[in-house]
């Protein structure tokens, strides 16, 4: 496991010395993690030319034996402030020219930094880790299928238990609550529950509104594998079948089987974009799709690549990415539909199971919660 973090630490290095500095301060605390396996927050890595170095404090010193053992290491002591240590750093590492990560540090850290280091020269970076983070190797992989399993898990626990008496708070609650009893470290985001009417809301938050109350029910969550997460969504029918709803919702499902049928490396991530917007728009519902079709997947559930009608990314082999088109129908429903998938050396996998064809999310609520 430490071997992989050296390279994933070299590369780095290697486009360090592209950008002309003599180290980059890695302040982002996702991408510190990813660098060192280190999980605790409030460190900040230093990647110099001759080494790396991980700016901590004493209540991680027992974690970081645990989970970068052979990494250096500077743990600042109580009462000492971060900028006074990384300016330590800094200069006992000989650092003149310091790139920084643009979208993480604040101006405020940085002008203190300056303030130690008067004639130290900046090199402002964007995504220097992030684009590493894009291809993802095997143990991500796995890792990914992990907390996939984790949510599929609790959703079916979900689906089998559902009854027209809960709210949407109550079964987000123990949706997470499901996942959480299977391994899982949490969820891997607020869970959206939402029905009927409220399912038109993208970004719904779960509230009092019972689950029989709408006729569809919107469920998009994850799971917290521990590090990599999953982020999955399915609607369950749980009224009577409208015709509408119906066409609804096989427009989006044969929207979002065309884009995964076009996943490959080399495929532009706007074209398949356009593949389920297309659908939709001749479906004459262009106008309620008002998201990008996906977005990259890993230690955090929103990062790179993202897949909108603007994205400039070229899909490559080791990719994990969303597809979730949707339609949205103020004051009626909405009909989202997500899976996540693997962008393979020949193709594409589905990295998650659970079944969308409309006959199978038609679900028979129980009269009372019991």
């Amino acid at each position: 496991m430490s071997d992989r973090f050296f390279e994933r630490r070299e590369r780095l290095r290697r486009v360090v010395r592209k950008e002309q500095a003599d180290a980059l301060l890695v302040t982002d605390v996702t991408n510190v993690t990813y660098l060192t396996g280190f999980t605790g927050d409030d460190s900040f890595l230093v990647v110099r030319r001759d080494g790396d170095i991980l700016i901590s404090d004493g209540r991680y010193t027992i974690q970081l034996d645990e989970e970068c053992p052979t990494l250096d290491r500077y743990i600042r002591a109580p009462g000492f402030p971060m900028h006074k240590a990384v300016a330590k750093v800094l200069a006992d590492g000989k650092i003149c020219r310091l790139a920084i990560e643009s979208a993480s540090i604040s101006v405020q850290l940085r002008d203190a930094i300056a303030g130690e280091l008067p004639n130290l020269e900046w090199r402002s970076t964007s995504n220097l880790v992030e684009r590493l983070r894009w291809i993802k190797d095997r143990g991500e992989i796995a890792q990914i299928r992990q907390a996939v399993r984790l949510a599929e898990r609790g959703f079916e626990v979900l689906k089998a238990t559902l009854c027209g008496d809960k709210t949407e708070k109550l079964v987000a609650d123990e949706l997470e609550h499901q996942m959480r009893l299977f391994g899982a470290r949490g969820a891997a985001f607020a869970s959206i529950v939402a029905t009927g009417p409220r399912a038109a809301l993208p970004h719904a938050h779960p509230g009092g509104y019972r689950v029989d109350s709408g006729g569809v029910l919107l469920v998009d969550w994850g799971a917290d594998g521990g590090l990599y997460k999953s982020d999955l969504t399915r609607i369950l029918v749980t009224g009577r079948i409208s015709p509408e709803i119906e066409k609804v919702y096989g427009v989006v499902l044969k929207a979002q089987l065309k884009a995964i049928a076009a996943i490959r490396p080399g495929i532009p991530a706007a074209r398949v974009d356009r593949i389920a917007r297309a659908v939709i728009d001749k479906a004459g519902y262009g106008q309620y799709f008002g998201h990008g079709l996906g977005h990259g997947l890993g230690l955090q559930v929103h990062e790179e690549p993202r897949m909108n009608p603007t994205s400039q990314t070229i899909l490559e082999a080791g990719m994990v990415v969303t597809v979730e088109p949707g339609v949205y129908l103020p004051g009626r429903f909405g009909i989202r539909i997500e899976d996540d998938v693997l962008v393979t050396r020949d193709g594409h996998e589905v990295l998650s199971r659970l079944p969308k064809q409309f006959d199978e999310v038609v679900v028979a609520l129980s009269e009372r919660y019991k």
